[in-house]
């Protein structure tokens, strides 16, 4: 991305996806996906859509039975991001980002992505069960969701709400609801100290670049507070799973 003195673009702008997730993770959840040639791929809440381009590039697109994929989301920035970086990988007749939302897509897919974005349908339980109709027969279903790595404290719990359970129960969720769990696996703590030093990279680099600029002080104070927040509140506690689910 261009440089900017936009605050709010610079939230995103050194993070390759917006979940603690690294290249040889991804890589091995879209192995488990097994995203075949022709497929439709479906990503809900996409952002700027990287993993949905990493999985439309892995079905393969020359040829008749290209795999095609549609990102869903209601930021216009990360939209334009997302179309930007289908055409500088030559993915952009193959993959279309969509301003609307997740909840209320009705096209189902072959394969669909929802990482991160289960508060677009209610919650944990409320996706799993509207993300089945998302699903074609014989398809399978990428679900990235929070839950407690251990006992949270009560301001975990303020931040990111009642509804974050235990990994046991975020499972017994999905198989209760007639998911089968084809792959389980979670961000480690490298992974997790990667995402949240990314996600305020961008506005670290202006705060030195900047030190004079009137918004510095509340650039300032406001990096640091998300950086205690995290080592003494949801460090080691709150974690991501990434569940492959198939019906």
């Amino acid at each position: 991305m261009q440089p900017t003195d936009d605050l709010t673009a610079l939230r995103y702008a050194r993070m390759r996806w917006n979940t603690p997730l690294s290249e040889e993770h991804a890589a091995l959840l879209l192995r488990r996906l097994d995203i075949r040639s022709g497929a439709r791929v479906l990503d809900l809440g996409c952002g700027w859509g990287e993993l949905l381009l990493r999985a439309v590039a892995v079905g393969g697109v020359d040829g008749a039975a290209a795999t095609t994929g549609i990102g869903v989301d209601t930021d216009d920035d990360a939209l334009a991001r997302g179309r930007e970086l289908a055409t500088d990988r030559s993915l952009d007749k193959h993959v279309t980002f969509v301003k609307g939302e997740a909840a209320a897509w009705r096209e189902p897919a072959d394969r669909v992505l929802c990482v991160g974005a289960s508060h677009a349908f209610g919650g944990t339980a409320a996706a799993l069960e509207a993300l089945a109709e998302f699903v074609r027969p014989g398809g399978r279903l990428l679900f990235g969701d929070g839950y407690w790595e251990r006992p949270p404290t009560t301001e975990a719990v303020e931040i990111f709400g009642e509804e974050t359970v235990a990994l046991a129960d975020l499972i017994e969720h999905a198989r209760g609801l007639g998911w089968r769990v084809l792959h389980l696996s979670t961000a480690d703590q490298r992974e997790w100290d990667d995402f949240e030093a990314t996600w305020r990279a961008g506005r670290q680099e202006w705060l030195l670049e900047h030190p004079q600029d009137p918004r510095a002080t509340e650039v300032r104070e406001w990096l640091d507070a998300r950086l205690r927040e995290y080592v003494s509140t949801y460090r080691g506690v709150l974690g991501l799973g990434y569940l492959v689910l198939g019906r």
